[in-house]
C-alpha cells in the first residue's frame, strides 16, 4: 500500500477535455489550474478544474441522505466519443483493464446527514465509457498548515480484500465510500489540529498529484477513523465502514 505524504492540487490534463467551472464564494479565487477545496462547512467539492475554464457560481444538488451545504466547484467534462461500434463501453468487464482518468472524475465530499462524524465520498464518472477504481479512495487526514505531512492520519480499512481487479464505474455513475473519522464519538484524546482531509479517489494508479484536499473545519475530533470501500449506495458504504479493521 502506497502511502501519501505531501499535499497536492488536482489538474485537469488532455486536450479532449473542456470543463466548465463553478466557484465558490468561499473557493480559492484565481486558480486557473487545479483546484483546492475551500468550504469550511464541508459541502461537496469537485474533482478538479481545467486550463482555459470559465467561471461562474453555482451550486451541487444534495441527494442520497447527504447533506451539502454552501455552494461549490463544479466540473464538467467533454469526455469524447464512446467506444467503436460492436464495443462495450457500459459493462463491469469493461473497467477492469481500463482505470478510471481524473479528467474523466468528479470528486465530492459532504456530511452524512444524521452522522457528524461522518463523511461521504462521491466519485462520479463523468466520462462515456465504464472504468475502474481501486476498491477505496486513498485518504489521509492532516493540518492544512503543517509541511510535514508523514504523520498525517490514516483510516482502517475492511481486511480480506480481494475479488475483481478493480471496482468498476459506468458512465453517468457514482461510487460511494464512507469515513468516520470518530467512530467512538470520543470527546478527549482525539488527535490535535486536524482540519483537512486528503483524497485520491484512486490510489492504485493515479499519482500523488491528483489529490484534492478538503476543509474539514477547525475543532474537528479525529480518532482511530474507519473508511469502508466503494459501493453502489451510501448505506452499503456505511456497512462497508464499520469493517474496517486493518491499517490502510
Amino acid at each position: 500500500m502506497r502511502t501519501f505524504h505531501n499535499r497536492h492540487h488536482a489538474t485537469v490534463v488532455g486536450a479532449t477535455a473542456t470543463a466548465v467551472l463553478a466557484l465558490a464564494s468561499t473557493a480559492c479565487g484565481g486558480e486557473g489550474i487545479g483546484t483546492k477545496a475551500a468550504d469550511s462547512a464541508d459541502s461537496s467539492v469537485a474533482a478538479a478544474a481545467a486550463v482555459g475554464s470559465s467561471w461562474s457560481t453555482g451550486s451541487v444538488k444534495t441527494s442520497d441522505a447527504v447533506q451539502n451545504t454552501g455552494t461549490t466547484n463544479a466540473v464538467t467534462v467533454n469526455a469524447g466519443s464512446a467506444k467503436a461500434a460492436g464495443g462495450n463501453a457500459n459493462s463491469d468487464s469493461d473497467a477492469y483493464p481500463h482505470p478510471c482518468e481524473m479528467q474523466k472524475l468528479s470528486v465530492h465530499v459532504a456530511r452524512r446527514a444524521g452522522a457528524p462524524t461522518q463523511r461521504v465520498i462521491k466519485v462520479r464518472n463523468v466520462g462515456v465509457n465504464t472504468c475502474g477504481l481501486s476498491y477505496y479512495p486513498r485518504v489521509s487526514l492532516g493540518n492544512s498548515k503543517s509541511a510535514d505531512h508523514s504523520h498525517d492520519v490514516r483510516p482502517l480499512i475492511p481486511s480480506g480484500l480481494g475479488g475483481a481487479p478493480a471496482y468498476p464505474v459506468r458512465a453517468g455513475h457514482t461510487a460511494y465510500a464512507v469515513i468516520d473519522l470518530n467512530p467512538s464519538g470520543a470527546t478527549t484524546g482525539t488527535v490535535p489540529k486536524i482540519d483537512e482531509m486528503n483524497v485520491l479517489a484512486d490510489g492504485d494508479h493515479m499519482p500523488n498529484a491528483n489529490t484534492l484536499n478538503f476543509p474539514l473545519g477547525t475543532g474537528t475530533k479525529v480518532l482511530k477513523p474507519k473508511l469502508g470501500l466503494y459501493r453502489n449506495t451510501i448505506a452499503d458504504a456505511v456497512s462497508s465502514m464499520t469493517q474496517a479493521d486493518t491499517q490502510s
